[in-house]
Parts: C-alpha cells; structure tokens; sequence
C-alpha cells in the first residue's frame, strides 16, 4: 500500500470520526430540546398574578417596593399607547416577534462582548426573559438563575401570545419612585393614563426602566433625554417612526407632575436582591414572587439616599466600582447597603458576592491579638526598610507608603495611626501567624492560611463580612450575623419568619476598648511625625467620637470606621484585574465614608466610647511611650488594660529614646517567639510569589 492511499484512508477515517461525532452531538441536542419542550408543555403556564405580590418596607414602615394594586396598575395593550410598545420593543427587544423567549444572535454577540472585555457587563435578556425575571427571580447574576429564568422564559412564550407577554412586561416593569408598569409610571410622571402618553413621553419612559436611579428625568433630566435620543433613533431605525417625527419628539418639552430633583432615589436594589435571596433560602419566598407578603426590612431609606447620592456625587464616569454597608453595631441590623455604582449596567452584588485584598483594614485585628499576648499600646519596635526571614529561610520584603520610615522605634499607638507596614510584620511574627488566623476565624471573616502577608490583608475577605466583624469592635467584643429582616408577615397577617441579633462574646470587653482607643488616633493629626496618620485628610469633618482603619492596596480601597451607634464600610476598585490610579482614585472611598457618616450622625448624640471595667487612661508621650511632663510636651490620654500603663516618665525625650532601644526587661515575656530580621538598605526586593499583595500602599 502506497503513501498517498494510507493518507486518503487517514483523512477517510477523521471525515467519517467527525461525522459520526456530529451526528452524536445533534442527535443528543435533539433529544434534550424534545425533553425540554416536554417539561415546558407538562408544567403549563407559570403563574401570573401582578394585582399583589410581596411587598417590601423599610425600617420605618414607608413603602420600599411594592407589587401591590398601589403602585401596579395592570393593563392591556389597547390601554396603552402604541408608542410606549413601539418604544419599548425599539431599546429592549428589537426581535422580540421572532424568536421564541430568547434571542440566539444577540446571546452570541453578548458572549463575544465579554469575551473582549472579561467581565459579564454585556446583557442579552428578552422582554420575554426581563418579564419572568420580574415575576419570578431575583437579579442576580448566577447559572441557576439563569437557567431558571429560560425555562419561565420557554413556558411564558408556550402558553402566552406575544402581545400577552409584552402587555405583562409593561405591567410589571419597575420605573422607579415606587411605580410598577406603565400605567402607575405614566401616572407618576406626566399626571395621564398609559394611553395617553406622546412619543416624547414615552420615548422619556421607555428609558428608565434600564437604570430608573440614573435615567429617571426626576433625577437627572440630561441623562434622561440622551437616553430618550437613543430610544428615538432606534424606533426610526425599525421604521416605527419617521426622521421628522423623531426630531419634532426631541423638541417637545414635557410637563412632569413632579419637581426634578437632582438625588437620586433610595430603591436599594442590591439590598432587595440579598433580602430576597435570603427569604428564598429559608423557605419564605418561592420562585414565583407571588407570596402575598409584607417583609419589614432594616434599611433606613434616609441613609440608603444619602449613601446613593454621595456615591453619585463622587464616583467618576468610568469603571471604577463602590460597596458600601452600614452596620447599627448594637442590634446589627444593616441601615444602608450599595453594591455596586449602577445595578441596571451590573447588578453583580460587590458587598456579598465579591471577596477583595482588605490592605490595612485587617491590621487592628492583628494588633488586638497582640494585646491578648501582652503588647500594650507603647510596646515598640523598629520601623525601617527590613527582609523577614521565616519558613526555612524564605524571606518577605514587605514595604511602608513612599518607602517612608521612622529608623527609630515607634509605639503600636502611632504604627496604628501611620499604618506602618515593618510594625505589623514584626508583630504578626513575635505572636505567631496562628493568632491572627484563629481570630479570623472567631470573627467570621474567613479561614486563612498562615502567611506573613495576612498582616498586611493579602487575602480576600468580603465588604459585608468585614462591616461585621468591625461591629465586634464597636460594641466590645459581641458578635451577630447581619440583620437584614425584622419580620414576615403573611396575608392573614400572620408572622412567619424574623432575623434576630443572636450576639455571642468573641472579644474582651476592654482589650476591645484599648485597640478602639488606639484607632481614634487615625484621625489625630496632633500626632503627625515621621509621617501623617492616615485619616487625617478627613479628621476636621468628623464631630463625634470615631475609631477607623484605612486600607489599600493596588487594586483596592477601603475605608472602615465606627462610632457606638454605627459601623460603615466603604470600598472601591475595579471588576477587573486593574490597578486603581491612586492618586485620581485612592482617596475615594475615604470621602464617601466621612461624608456619609456625617450625614449618618447629623441626628444622632455625641456618644463616647464606654470604658469598661479592667481599664486604666494615663497621659503619655505617643512618641517615647512614656508619661507625659513638661519635658516631653503634647501628651494623649491613652487606655491601658490594668497594670500594663507605663510608670516610668519621660523627663528627657533624647534618654527616652534611648531607653526605647533598650526594652524594659518587663517587656521581654511579650516576646516568647521573637523572629529574625535584617535591616537592609533602601530598595529592597518584591516578596515572593506566594505573597502576592507586595505590602500596603497606605494613602494619606
């Protein structure tokens, strides 16, 4: 046999394996799409009832969303204008009359996008899919939703016409400010029925429902007529309308009942979404929504819209995203909750779903483990550029903000206040990396592995876990899980489910109360030296007592702070693997949470701090550790676990100084697994690859 039969048979055999395997593969496709038409064809009709489903409240009882006959008001399509249709299937669903609940071409295209951009941003819902999603499912963004949403989507189109589906939309579509479909919108905004509307209204209206926060007219008028543009343009495009008449549209002004307001609305979007999963998972909620439930929420509509609006206020036109959570650290109920800068572009909830590097945030709970080995606020160690040894001579080159050291020794008090990288490592290594692990895991926010890097937040912990464990922090060392739900409330009014505080003591009271001590001083510019605190750049907002902790590294950051009666945390970075440009970005999250949290507390007393029994204050000299004279000028009042404050003085800051290089022999028990460290000279290597984050990129 001949070379050139032996490859003709060759390429026989891969034409005939390749047909046979198609053939397998069509053949299997075939008999799943038979089983799925089947189920749909079995199930029926999924269940439609728009007149009253659940209905959300706020804390103090006001309408947060509602599906009742308030706020969603059915119709047919011959009470509508036939613009607002025409509008709608123009900027949602352009071939919504030829495919069968969802669209092939426009799922390929989404999937390219994606590809291209590595997030899943781009959308590829029908009317049909955006319909059962608002009937039956939450918005978030999972497979099982996904493939939930397909199948609702399969049996809608199988046992509905296309203009039943399309007029079930429009009822049940969210317009935002309360109102649920057209008729309640059209209400709202221009004071008409549905069927009353002009194309320059509905155009206005057919584009709110893809971000009602953003392209509501009441809340921003040129975002909304640019959007209004596009929805004209398109219906020119699918000749639904002429050239002419899109202009003359365009030019009509409109006459809406309500005031344009510049803020936007608290409709809380992520907040619903995790309060529905959460109702779902204990059996409280089915997938059809239809319950006929009253749920009262913890959100505190007055926060949750100064929380919108500020985020609004300072976050940039680009892909820069936010969380923020606020926590009552007394009853542990969420008061505000954003999870994201726009839930229409991406309702992917960063607060629960996201877990990120938190830099620095992690470092006061490094330090509390420290005072539970005997450290005390003036314990020092040497601050200047160092290579960590550990694990069989690995070494770890961790490195403080602009390379910026003391060369001299600093207390705990001032490396909390400067967030010193080389004083946490050195900490994190004198106690054991065990410690810091086990406190974690006592907090809820994570199982960890021991690394030196843990000091510095090199692993990722998630915005609400981290609000939480700080709300240990805030109420001397007691632990809960969120609260998101007062109660449920059946349609008989029967109670059938509530969240409540189950608070277990994971901390002591008053080393809880020293390490807040300590973080108050992040926001005390009287102790800038070497180098500032952290938090100064907003010190002279805060009017009540605050402890905080900033964090950051390239990718991310995070501002954490508490008074007694709240705990907020904000974070901000990108979906993607992208740096944060620090000195465009680094500085938000600190702004949005002192303007929040003073906006939080405008209405709330000046509350200390409670010292508890078990601790002791002394006037010290932050820098030396010593009590405080004449010699040594600019003392703080500084809380000690009893028998731990300094006695000696500091007569003389140059002797003081040098007494710090030599510890009190007291001191040395602290220490029982000292490490070893090199100095080195500036310019000291990366750490290894098994440490990812290089150390804190502090911001000031």
């Amino acid at each position: 046999m001949n070379i050139a039969t032996r490859n003709k048979r060759r390429r026989f055999k891969k034409l005939y394996f390749f047909f046979r395997f198609s053939l397998i593969v069509t053949i299997a496709l075939l008999l799943s799409l038979i089983v799925l038409l089947s189920y749909v064809r079995m199930q029926g009709p999924p269940p439609i009832d728009v007149t009253r489903t659940t209905e959300f409240l706020a804390a103090d009882a006001t309408l947060l969303v509602s599906g009742s006959t308030n706020s969603r008001k059915p119709i047919s399509l011959e009470e509508m204008s036939p613009h607002i249709v025409d509008a709608t299937v123009a900027i949602e669903d352009r071939r919504f009359y030829g495919h069968w609940g969802f669209d092939i071409k426009r799922i390929g295209g989404s999937i390219l996008a994606n590809i291209r951009t590595g997030s899943r941003s781009q959308g590829a819902s029908t009317i049909t899919q955006q319909y059962a999603r608002n009937l039956y499912l939450t918005h978030e963004k999972t497979w099982l939703r996904k493939w939930n949403e397909l199948l609702y989507s399969l049996r809608l189109e199988a046992h509905f016409s296309k203009e039943d589906i399309l007029a079930g939309y429009l009822n049940t579509v969210y317009y935002g400010h309360g109102a649920y479909g057209i008729e309640a919108a059209a209400q709202h905004f221009f004071g008409k029925s549905a069927k009353d509307l002009s194309l320059a209204e509905a155009a206005m209206l057919a584009g709110v429902p893809k971000g009602p926060s953003y392209y509501s007219p009441l809340v921003d008028l040129e975002k909304a007529q640019d959007r209004q543009a596009i929805i004209l343009a398109s219906m020119v495009e699918m000749d639904f309308i002429t050239e002419q008449e899109a202009q003359q549209a365009k030019e009509e002004p409109l006459n809406f009942v309500k005031e344009v307001s510049t803020a936007p609305q608290a409709n809380a979007p992520y907040f619903l979404d995790h309060v529905k999963a959460t109702l779902q998972a204990n059996g409280q909620m089915d997938d059809t929504g239809t319950d006929h439930l009253t749920v009262h929420t913890t959100l505190d509509p007055n926060l949750q819209q100064e929380a919108e609006s500020i985020i609004d206020h300072y976050m940039p036109d680009s892909d820069l995203q936010v969380a923020l959570v606020a926590i009552d650290p007394r009853t542990a109920e969420v008061k505000a909750f954003v999870g994201g800068k726009d839930y229409a572009e991406s309702p992917f909830n960063r607060a629960t779903q996201a877990k990120r590097n938190p830099g620095s945030t992690m470092k006061p709970f490094l330090y509390y483990a420290a005072l539970e080995n005997g450290f005390t606020p003036v314990s020092t160690f040497l601050s200047e550029a160092t290579s960590f040894t550990y694990d069989n001579n690995k070494t770890y080159a961790p490195r403080n903000f602009n390379d910026v050291y003391a060369n001299d020794y600093i207390t705990m008090l001032e490396a909390i206040a400067y967030s010193d990288n080389i004083y946490a490592l050195k900490t994190h290594l004198s106690i054991g990396q065990d410690e810091l692990v086990t406190l974690s895991d006592r907090l809820a926010l994570g199982s960890f592995a021991e690394q030196p890097s843990l000091a510095l937040g090199a692993q990722p912990v998630s915005i609400l876990d981290m609000a939480n464990a700080y709300t240990a922090l805030a109420n001397g060392g007691k632990l809960s899980e969120p609260v998101f739900i007062k109660k449920v409330v059946d349609e008989n009014g029967k109670e059938s489910f509530k969240q409540e505080a189950k608070f277990e003591e994971v901390l002591d009271e008053a080393t809880t109360y020293v390490l807040t001590d300590m973080m108050k001083a992040v926001f005390e510019p009287s102790l800038n030296s070497y180098t500032s605190v952290t938090g100064g750049s907003v010190a002279k907002q805060l009017t009540h007592p605050t402890a905080g902790k900033s964090g950051s590294t390239p990718r991310d950051s995070w501002m954490v702070g508490y008074t007694p009666q709240l705990v907020t945390v904000v974070w901000t970075g990108y979906d993607k693997d992208k740096n944060i440009n620090q000195a465009a970005e680094g500085h938000l999250a600190k702004r949005i949470w002192a303007d929040f949290m003073e906006k939080a507390m405008a209405d709330e007393l000046t509350l200390p701090f409670t010292k508890p029994a078990g601790v002791t204050s002394v006037v010290i000299d932050p820098h030396t550790g010593l009590l405080a004279t004449d010699a040594c000028p600019g003392g703080r009042e500084t809380s000690f676990l009893e028998g731990s404050a300094p006695v000696k003085s500091c007569e003389n800051p140059e002797a003081a100084e040098d007494l710090q290089e030599e510890p009190d022999k007291k001191e040395d028990g602290f220490f029982k697994r000292l490490f070893k460290w090199f100095r080195i000279e500036d310019g000291v290597e990366t750490p290894p690859q098994e440490h990812p984050v290089e150390g804190e990129v502090e911001l000031q």
